[in-house]
C-alpha cells in the first residue's frame, strides 16, 4: 500500500499499557498507511487520554463495541497476557483481523482453541514477535540461504538480560507468577528463538533444562518479598530439521555483559551476530561478522541499506524500530493479499515448544519438536 493510497488500514486498540505508549504509538505515527480509529480500555481515563494525545477518532465504552466498530479493520490486542483471550475471542467473533502480543494466552489448550476459531472464521491473525524482521536478522537469513556458510553444521544462541533478577521493579511483578507465563525464559525465549529458527530452520528434537536460581524476588519500590519457581534459566540442545546441531541458553538476572550472541557455523564459513542488549535501546544495534574459508578472521558485514525499513534517524529504540518493520510488512501483505507475518499458529507452535522443554527438563528425556 503506497503512502498515496487513500484507503488506510483502520486500527482498533484494546488496552493502553507501557508497550502501547512506548512502542505502537510512536511507530504507527511513522506510517501513513494506518489510521488510529478507535480505542477501548478498562481504564476509561487512559483511553480518553490516549485518544486526545494521538488523535484517535473514537473512544469506545465496551470491548464488543470496539471489535464491531464499522471503522475498525484490524484489532490490536495490547493488554497483559492473561487478558489476551477475551480480546482475541471478541475480535474473531466479530470477523475482524487481529494482532496480539506474545504470549497468545498463558496455556496451550486455550491458545489452540483460539487458533481453531480463527481458522474457522477465516480471519487474518498476527503475532507480535517482530524481532525476526529486524534488518540484521533478515540480512542474516539471506546470507545463510545464499550459502555464505555452506551447509549448516552448528548453531549457538546465548541471550542474557540484567532484569528479571532478585530485585525487580513493580512493572515486572507479574513475572513472578507462573500462571502468567511471562517469565524471562518464556518472553525472551520466544522473542529470540523465533528469529533464530526463521534463519536456520526449526528443531527436529532436543533436550532441555529449566531452572529457578532466584527463588525469592524483592519488589524494589515496596520491599515486598515474593517466592517464585518461575525458571530464570533455560538450556536447550538438539538437532535442527536440516541436520545441524543447535543450542539455546536464555538467562535472566545477569549483572554484567548481558546481551545476545548467535554463532552459525557451516562447512564453508561462519557468521556471528551480537548485540549488547537483549531488547535493543537507542543505538543498540545488532552487528554481523562473517568469514568464508579456513582460518580467515571474522570481519564486519554492514547491513545493506535496503534492509532498513524504518530510518535510524527516528531516535526510537532499536527494539521499537523492529515493530515498525512488522507494520510495514503487514501493510504490504494487505496490499498484495499475502501473508508473511507470524500468525497465531506460530504462537501455538512456540508455546508447545516451551511446554515440551518443561517436559524434557522434568523427565530428563529427549523430545521431538512440535510440527507446525
Amino acid at each position: 500500500m503506497s503512502a498515496n493510497n487513500t484507503k488506510k488500514i483502520r486500527l482498533g486498540l484494546i488496552g493502553v499499557g507501557n508497550w502501547a505508549n512506548n512502542g505502537h504509538f510512536p511507530v504507527l505515527a511513522l506510517f501513513p498507511q494506518y489510521e488510529l480509529s478507535a480505542i477501548y480500555s478498562q481504564r476509561a481515563d487512559a483511553a480518553q487520554e490516549a485518544a486526545q494525545k494521538h488523535g484517535i477518532k473514537h473512544v469506545v465504552k465496551t470491548l464488543d463495541g470496539l471489535v464491531r466498530h464499522p471503522e475498525v479493520d484490524l484489532v490490536l490486542v495490547l493488554t497483559t497476557g492473561p487478558q489476551h483471550e477475551e480480546g482475541i475471542r471478541a475480535a474473531i467473533a466479530a470477523g475482524k483481523d487481529v494482532y496480539c502480543e506474545w504470549p497468545l494466552t498463558p496455556d496451550v489448550k486455550t491458545s489452540a482453541e483460539l487458533v481453531a476459531l480463527a481458522h474457522v472464521a477465516g480471519v487474518r491473525t498476527i503475532l507480535g514477535v517482530q524481532r525476526r524482521f529486524a534488518p540484521a536478522f533478515r540480512y542474516l537469513r539471506d546470507l545463510v540461504a545464499a550459502g555464505y556458510v555452506g551447509k549448516l553444521r552448528s548453531v549457538r544462541l546465548h541471550v542474557s538480560v540484567n532484569s528479571f533478577g532478585q530485585r525487580r521493579p513493580s512493572g515486572l511483578r507479574w513475572s513472578v507468577f507462573p500462571e502468567n507465563f511471562m517469565g524471562v525464559t518464556s518472553i525472551f525465549g520466544a522473542h529470540l528463538m523465533d528469529p533464530l529458527f526463521s534463519v536456520v530452520g526449526r528443531p527436529k528434537e532436543f533436550s532441555a533444562l529449566m531452572l529457578n536460581q532466584i527463588p525469592e524476588v524483592i519488589i524494589a519500590e515496596t520491599g515486598e518479598q515474593l517466592r517464585t519457581d518461575v525458571p530464570d534459566q533455560l538450556l536447550m540442545s538438539g538437532t535442527l530439521q536440516g541436520g545441524a546441531v543447535f543450542s539455546v541458553h536464555i538467562e535472566g538476572g545477569k549483572h554484567n555483559g548481558s546481551g545476545v550472541r548467535l554463532d552459525i557455523t557451516g562447512d564453508k564459513g561462519d557468521l556471528q551476530l551480537t548485540n549488547t542488549s537483549a531488547f535493543g535501546g537507542p543505538d543498540e544495534h545488532y552487528q554481523i561478522l562473517g568469514a568464508s574459508g579456513e582460518n580467515v578472521p571474522l570481519s564486519a558485514l554492514p547491513i545493506p541499506a535496503p534492509y532498513k525499513v524504518v530510518p535510524d534517524s527516528t531516535g526510537l529504540p532499536t527494539g521499537v524500530l523492529e515493530l515498525g518493520d512488522l507494520y510495514a510488512l503487514h501493510a504490504a501483505d494487505v496490499e498484495n493479499d499475502t501473508r508473511t507475518l507470524p500468525s497465531f499458529d506460530d504462537a501455538l507452535w512456540m508455546q508447545q515448544l516451551l511446554e515440551l522443554a518443561v517436559e524434557s527438563s522434568t523427565t530428563g528425556r529427549r523430545v521431538a519438536a512440535p510440527i507446525l
